[in-house]
């Protein structure tokens, strides 16, 4: 089992940066492929950005492709999401998860964080 954990998340201004990071417990981390994902009120839960157990793989949405960046450090049980150029949509409560396939499928997840809000504006 996998206890997930964010932080990082706050108010920036338009083209401003924020890194989001989620610390995992649990004996199955450094095996898990990773997930962040992000909510809006109204709106389903969307994929954001995955990558695989050993951190070669990653794979993004078009949405965020090229400003966000994922990351991994299994020796700290830590999985960061670096995002850049943040635009107002961006704006979304955000998610990490574990889970056993790599894929932007939410089905195949199966730990998931309390989620953390992300808001930017002017």
């Amino acid at each position: 089992q996998v206890q997930l954990v964010e932080s990082g998340g706050g108010l920036v201004q338009p083209g401003g940066s924020l890194r989001l990071s989620c610390a995992a417990s649990g004996r199955t981390f450094s095996s898990s492929t990773m997930g962040w994902f992000r909510q809006t009120p109204g709106k389903e839960r969307e994929f954001v950005a995955a990558i695989t157990w050993s951190g070669v793989g990653t794979n993004y949405a078009d949405t965020v492709k090229g400003r966000f960046t994922i990351s991994r450090d299994n020796a700290k049980n830590t999985l960061y999401l670096q995002m850049n150029s943040l635009k107002p949509e961006d704006t979304a409560v955000y998610y990490c998860a574990a889970g056993s396939r790599y894929t932007s499928r939410q089905s195949f997840y199966d730990y998931w964080g309390q989620g953390i809000q992300v808001t930017v504006s002017s």
